[in-house]
């Protein structure tokens, strides 16, 4: 979606500066996003007990390199623990700044609250599932480094404060709308045992226009018993294959 200009600027534009008329225009710096997930799984793990989830968010990047943005997931997790409360979502808000510190490394730095509305955990005998993260990230070319570290207990995890997970990722493109993305990361979540783990995933993406499908293999070496569905028992930081369709406008 774009903010459209006032008449009298267009008007203006065409009669004052005619020889910029085939110069691009500026980016947009509000976008949307909405789509579908066959499992939702964030640093490998799965937030749907395996299942399908709705997922949407916004953003505003200003042109100065600072950003904010808002996006949402449904989830599993939390109403399937005993007394976990009834959080049925997950809502990211983060902000930060992005800019190229040198030439071809770009820096990006920021927050990130992850909200659970109506979950109960601390009553549960875990602590509260809201997270407070600072990150960090270095892109150059095609690959980016990032560490995220939690100032508040990690995701219901008692104890677990100045837990980090490190990720390093990359994106190819591969022509005629494709795109290929490698990640590995470490989850570290302090005082918790059985808690920590490595992930892995391998991305292939098809994009037409902002209408992007993507196949995901993604797994995990996570502890099976610690990463069991209360629910059903199964593990969910299994390797599947995961089917996303997004539209970005």
């Amino acid at each position: 979606m774009k903010f459209s200009p006032s008449l009298l600027a267009l008007a203006l534009s065409a009669a004052v500066l005619p020889a910029f008329a085939d110069e691009p225009a500026p980016a947009d710096p509000l976008s949307f996003n909405i789509g579908a997930v066959s499992e939702y799984r964030y640093r490998g793990i799965s937030q749907t007990r395996l299942q399908p989830a709705l997922q949407g968010g916004i953003d505003y990047a200003a042109a100065n390199g600072f950003y904010i943005g808002t996006w949402a997931s449904t989830i599993k997790w939390i109403k399937d623990i005993p007394g976990g409360g009834s959080a049925d979502a997950e809502i990211d808000i983060y902000g930060g700044y992005k800019s190229e510190v040198a030439k071809g490394l770009t820096l990006d730095v920021g927050g990130l609250q992850y909200w659970y509305p109506g979950n109960k955990l601390s009553s549960a005998g875990l602590a509260n599932a809201n997270t407070f993260e600072l990150y960090g990230a270095l892109s150059f070319g095609p690959v980016t480094a990032k560490y995220s570290h939690s100032l508040t207990n990690l995701f219901g995890n008692p104890d677990s404060k100045n837990s980090g997970y490190l990720d390093v990722s990359a994106s190819f493109d591969l022509g005629g709308g494709l795109s290929l993305a490698p990640h590995v990361g470490h989850q570290t979540i302090k005082h918790t045992a059985g808690g920590s783990y490595t992930d892995y995933s391998l991305t292939l993406t098809k994009d037409w226009s902002g209408l992007a499908l993507s196949g995901a293999v993604v797994g995990t070496d996570a502890d099976k018993s610690f990463y069991a569905s209360p629910a059903n028992g199964k593990f969910l930081g299994k390797t599947t294959l995961v089917v996303g369709l997004k539209k970005t406008f």
